[in-house]
């Protein structure tokens, strides 16, 4: 049976019209003959969206109950035992509720293209993994529902549903999107202008990448090695040197000419360790690049230019950006510099060689490699039969000469050859010529006898020299190649010690650069507590990784190396050799460092909790002495004054001092009340008995002390009851509308609350609802509203208290299990959000029900 085909449409947010585009799409297949069948597929109450499910056929949801809530989801057995063609499966993202056979949605999908059924389906780019950070920072909203963006990707077909930010607006602000009731909080919130650019763009490049995949899997299926200019690609070639910076400047120009395209920053790091680029340089280059919205790699090789033009086919680049040699006008008629290997190997790719203020300022010749290659020892044992052959006819036409010109001449042969190939060529080289010496010079000539003790002295001192001559010729070329791998590993070691405990560098950041460094497939850091044994393989948790296929244990590893009793690392690829291992072991102390330095931050974090109590208690004192002083003495003045004037007062006067008193008390009482609550907060004391309480018995316990006509309240009858403790819950919402009625008293403070349910609200993957008390007074600052939760934080200097209102509120709201955030009020005001999870049992809170979430795209 073949698979079936997946086609997603993708939607920037919602609202862009993605489960319209699909519907109408399917009617289009419909009409061509095609059997398609809606699985599930969800209006939102949109009535054009509605309208385009008319005339095509629908199989019945399935009907789950979990805690008495009553949810319906795709009927999967029934999709497949009807078989369709093709599947209208909306929602892609959708966590399934508890029962069902898979818990996404996704999942289900899986299974229908598995029978054979092709399916059309919706996602907003919010719900794809890899972008759920991106959206939260820049909406601010956390979305509950995700899908991997592997599962995406492999769809048949994406295709973008995109309309004009501009246009969203105005379909929302018509109600084309949302009720009337959400439209102005959405039109602050979630869908503000800048929002629904920036998620446009996310889209679109997420999109783009997705085609630029396909494009290199088909290049790759054909082995097409050219370039192919869909998008302008720009690799600036980086050596470390001053002109990197000149470099990168002129290709962002370049870039800047076009209306899309990449820039690739590459230093090639020589594998034999020949890197004359500066550290710190290439940290000011990579920064650069990041700035110009690039982006920086390493790549190792023997060949500088062979590896630049490799990466560069790699990425499908369109253009090379490379510096002129810095080397001077030997250097460069000699042919030899990494330009000119590049232009002549660049083919299609275009290069741009750069002028800059550096070029040709250096005059050294350029330098033989360091290492004997194996082409260099077989030229070298070439040189080696040829050459003495080769001198001995040259110097036969000169009969007078002597046997010191003829020694001299064959042991400039035999350095030449230890120059070439070493000292393996150098040996035989240095035999073969004393022996052609002795035969053809030495008298008597044309034989291997030697008559005058003299000349087998000369041959003997002879063979000496020139193997000895051989030997340090080799031992300098081996040398050479430690001392320039020791530098290598010093700048490695320089650079590591200022990247990764100079910056903020995580342990997994630490392990991509070590497994850049030793060109490994994956690697992943374990630890443990420190109870284990030394040598026990048990108890290992994964801490950190990095790679595809990182290994999840030791024993999954081709490679395992203890760090201490407590950290572990592993990894999978190559053999590292002894020189890799030595500087792998200062890798491991840099990591080690980094743990460690966790471990202070960790303690550093509960140093400042502690400080933090005593900061709490210190104001707890400075309380005492001065707002609990003033009711004090209002109650005091107020009975002296009875006591002394009894009997001369009137009754409007006694009535008087004994209002001033209860009022003094009433304050006494609450600031005592929110010290308490606040000790009780801070010390994690806070005892909550949960309980099913309902918006309508608790408001109007919370506006009992609030003067008539101050406060509005507008809750719908059959609100369900929430999962909270009745008296903690009082005393927040008490809090929060003496805030509201002190610093908005003219305004109109409005209490109103959503029903929940399986549209509403999600905290923590279970149904919420929500009480907002909105005002219409001056309002907070954005960047302030934080800061006004904080315990004894008076925003407005005037006023007069102990700022432990709004701190108590979230306090005690927090240890229910709910959330309580604030967000200015659309025309001016504050709005304080109260949000807890709907009542679903008496085991219910505490635990995420794996309830639906986010069933509708929320503002």
């Amino acid at each position: 049976m073949r698979r079936g085909r997946l086609r997603v449409f993708l939607g920037a947010a919602p609202g862009v019209g993605k489960t319209y585009a699909m519907l109408e799409e399917a009617h289009r297949l419909r009409a061509a003959g095609e059997d398609v069948v809606v699985a599930v597929a969800l209006d939102h109450g949109r009535p054009q969206t509605a309208h385009l499910l008319d005339g095509l056929e629908s199989v019945p949801l399935r009907r789950h109950t979990h805690r008495g809530a009553a949810l319906e989801e795709m009927d999967l057995d029934a999709v497949l035992e009807r078989a369709p063609a093709v599947a209208v499966v909306d929602e892609y993202a959708h966590s399934n509720a508890p029962g069902c056979r898979n818990a996404k949605r996704w999942e289900d999908v899986e299974e229908l293209l598995a029978a054979g059924i092709d399916v059309l389906s919706t996602v907003n780019v919010q719900h794809l993994a890899s972008l759920h950070d991106v959206v939260q920072a820049i909406t601010g909203t956390r979305q509950q529902e995700t899908v991997p963006d592997a599962v995406v990707r492999h769809a048949d077909q994406i295709e973008l549903v995109d309309i004009a930010p501009e246009l969203l607006r105005q379909r929302l602000s018509q109600g084309d999107v949302y009720p009337a009731e959400n439209i102005d909080a959405a039109l602050a919130n979630y869908f503000r202008l800048g929002n629904l650019s920036a998620l446009r763009e996310i889209a679109l490049i997420w999109l783009a990448d997705r085609v630029d995949e396909g494009l290199a899997r088909y290049r790759e299926h054909q082995g097409i090695e050219g370039t192919w200019p869909a998008r302008e690609r720009i690799v600036v070639g980086l050596t470390g040197g001053p002109e990197g910076e000149v470099l990168l400047r002129r290709a962002a120009r370049i870039l800047s000419r076009v209306n899309d395209g990449d820039l690739l920053a590459v230093h090639v790091r020589r594998a034999d360790g020949l890197d004359d680029g500066s550290a710190g340089r290439l940290g000011v280059q990579q920064r650069l690049v990041e700035d110009l919205g690039g982006r920086f790699v390493h790549v190792s090789g023997e060949d500088v230019a062979a590896s630049l033009l490799d990466y560069a086919r790699g990425a499908n680049a369109t253009q090379i950006v490379i510096g002129v040699s810095r080397h001077g006008r030997l250097h460069q008629l000699l042919g030899t510099g990494v330009s000119n290997a590049v232009v002549r190997g660049s083919g299609d790719i275009d290069v741009h060689l750069v002028t800059h203020p550096f070029a040709g300022r250096q005059a050294a010749l350029p330098t033989a490699a360091p290492s004997l290659s194996r082409l260099r020892t077989t030229l070298g044992f070439v040189l080696a039969l040829v050459g003495p052959p080769l001198i001995t006819l040259l110097l036969s036409p000169f009969q007078g000469l002597d046997l010191a010109t003829h020694v001299l001449a064959h042991l400039c042969v035999v350095i030449a050859v230890a120059f070439v190939g070493g000292l393996k060529p150098a040996v035989p080289a240095a035999i073969l010529d004393s022996l052609l010496l002795n035969f053809f010079v030495t008298p008597p000539v044309d034989t291997f006898t030697i008559s005058d003790p003299q000349n087998l002295f000369a041959l003997i001192v002879f063979l000496g020299v020139a193997i000895a001559v051989s030997l340090v010729v080799g031992l300098s070329a081996r040398r050479s190649v430690e001392a320039r791998r020791a530098r290598a590993e010093a700048v490695t070691l320089s650079e590591l010690a200022s990247s990764s405990l100079a910056s903020d560098q995580s342990p997994a950041e630490f392990l991509r650069q070590v497994r850049q460094e030793f060109s490994l497939e994956s690697v992943s850091l374990f630890e443990r507590d420190g109870s284990q044994p030394a040598g026990d393989d048990a108890g290992w948790r994964l801490s950190a990784s990095s790679g595809a296929g990182a290994p999840g244990s030791p024993t999954e590893a081709g490679t395992a190396e203890e760090l201490s009793p407590t950290a572990l690392l592993a990894w999978n690829g190559r053999v590292l050799s002894g020189g890799e291992r030595r500087l792998l072991r200062a890798f491991e102390s840099h990591l080690l460092a980094l743990l460690e330095r966790d471990r202070l931050a960790l303690s550093l974090a509960d140093t400042v909790k502690l400080a933090e109590g005593n900061r709490i208690r210190t104001s707890l004192l400075q309380a005492a002495s001065h707002d609990l002083r003033t009711p004090l003495a209002g109650i005091g003045l107020a009975a002296t004054a009875l006591r002394r004037q009894r009997g001369k007062m009137t009754a409007e006067e006694e009535e008087e001092m004994l209002e001033t008193i209860e009022s003094c008390n009433h304050r006494l009482e609450s600031l005592i009340a929110n010290l308490l609550d606040m000790s009780r907060i801070s010390g994690d004391a806070v005892t909550v008995l949960h309980e099913p309480v309902s918006w309508l018995e608790v408001v109007p316990e919370a506006l009992s002390g609030v003067a008539e006509g101050l406060v509005r309240v507008e809750l719908a009858p059959n609100l369900p009851p929430v999962d909270a403790d009745r008296g903690l819950l009082g005393r927040a919402l008490a809090n929060l509308v003496e805030n509201a009625v002190k610093h908005a008293p003219d305004s109109g403070v409005v209490l109103v609350a959503t029903p929940g349910g399986l549209l509403g609200p999600v905290l923590d993957g279970r149904p919420a609802s929500e009480l907002r008390v909105v005002d219409h007074g001056s309002g907070v600052a954005e960047e302030r509203l934080a800061e006004m939760f904080q315990p004894f934080r008076q925003l407005d200097a005037q006023a007069s208290g102990l700022g432990l209102g709004l701190a108590v509120a979230r306090g005690f709201i927090e240890a229910m299990g709910g959330e309580l955030t604030a967000e200015p009020t659309p025309g001016g005001g504050l709005t304080m959000v109260v949000r807890l999870p709907l009542y679903a049992g008496p085991h219910s809170h505490g635990a995420a029900q794996g309830t639906p979430e986010g069933q509708e795209e929320r503002a």
